[in-house]
């Protein structure tokens, strides 16, 4: 007997942001708070800014998730993108800057900052999108295989 079953294919998209420095008092320190506060905030879902990150989060769509939030030289950010639409989406919003726009409220939210946090600079490799768009291209977002379980 064989089966259709769907099998779900996930793209890990890294964007990194870098904080405009008169936008904050100490970058390297509002870059710490936003990530730890990012921690605390993913890892539960019942913590008091959940509600309000999730809104700011809400045009990313339900196909795309932001994962993590990690210092390196700025802030590294990785999405989680399930289909191709979800992928072309995230890239156009970051064209025209409205990811910009959103990771600024929600650095503003994490930081507690009274003043808006602004994002200087917002890098996505077009060589990246690019791999991932030949990741998803064949796939069309999803796959169907036949099940070899009865």
């Amino acid at each position: 007997m064989c089966t259709l079953c769907y099998v779900c294919v996930c793209l890990h998209v890294s964007v990194d942001a870098e904080l405009v420095e008169g936008s904050v008092d100490d970058v390297a320190r509002t870059e710490d708070v936003i990530v730890s506060e990012w921690e605390a905030v993913s890892a539960d879902e019942k913590h008091q800014m959940r509600q309000r990150v999730d809104e700011i989060l809400g045009p990313l769509g339900f196909e795309t998730s932001l994962l993590v939030i990690r210092r390196a030289n700025s802030l590294a950010l990785l999405f989680l993108c399930m289909t191709l639409s979800a992928l072309t989406s995230l890239r156009g919003q970051w064209v025209s800057r409205q990811l910009r726009d959103i990771l600024e409220s929600l650095f503003t939210l994490l930081s507690g900052n009274s003043r808006r946090v602004r994002v200087k600079r917002l890098t996505w490799l077009l060589a990246d999108y690019e791999q991932c768009l030949q990741f998803f291209s064949p796939l069309q977002g999803n796959i169907l295989l036949p099940s070899i379980f009865p």
